[in-house]
């Protein structure tokens, strides 16, 4: 038995190596059906390490201003041990959408060759100009990424605070977005932030 499967295999390798005009397509299929699988796997690898937290830190511009920041808020360090990592508020994890953040993503990638942020008086100057940009996201995709952890419906609002309580209920009420209210959750709001800038 073991000497017809070796058979077999030793056959397929052959043909495979040297088609006939008769299994030349077969063959094809079978390669390109293994290439895009081996294609995918690493595709899809990659996009998977993009959205690491040790990825997103691994150059100084966001390891020395917007990740020290993020480390004194609760989205770091809370009583629960959940923490989000800057791709659970920053990418989609849909594909569709995931894919068009990562393309977006190139204009801060350009940004880092370039160093338009490459210095902390660099990055306070660009901060607005990139808070605009995240908060005109969120709204245009009614905090998605926000809603992947956090859901109205599944908020116990009686053990919120009185406050928190009304806020969620007039979110609700009156169709608001989480980015609305919660502004610098994780990050420092600009200091040249105008009237306009806020979003409540």
């Amino acid at each position: 038995m073991s000497d017809q499967r070796t058979s077999r295999i030793k056959g397929l390798l052959k043909l495979l190596r040297s088609p006939t005009s008769k299994f030349s397509l077969g063959s094809l299929l079978i390669v390109g059906f293994a290439a895009g699988i081996i294609f995918w796997g690493g595709f899809n690898t990659v996009m998977e390490w993009t959205n690491t937290e040790k990825f997103c830190i691994s150059c100084h511009e966001m390891e020395n201003n917007v990740y020290k920041e993020y480390q004194h808020t609760i989205h770091y360090s809370n009583r629960t041990g959940v923490r989000a990592v800057c791709s659970d508020c920053h990418v989609p994890q849909a594909w569709g959408p995931k894919m068009i953040r990562k393309i977006q993503a190139s204009r801060e990638v350009w940004g880092k060759i370039t160093g338009t942020i490459n210095t902390p008086e660099k990055f306070e100057a660009k901060r607005l100009t990139l808070a605009r940009r995240e908060w005109n996201r969120m709204m245009k995709n009614d905090s998605l990424e926000c809603r992947n952890c956090h859901d109205f419906v599944s908020m116990d609002k009686e053990v919120q605070s009185p406050r928190a309580k009304r806020m969620h209920e007039r979110a609700v009420a009156d169709g608001m977005t989480c980015i609305q209210c919660h502004q610098g959750i994780a990050h420092q709001l600009p200091d040249d932030m105008t009237d306009d800038d806020y979003l409540d």
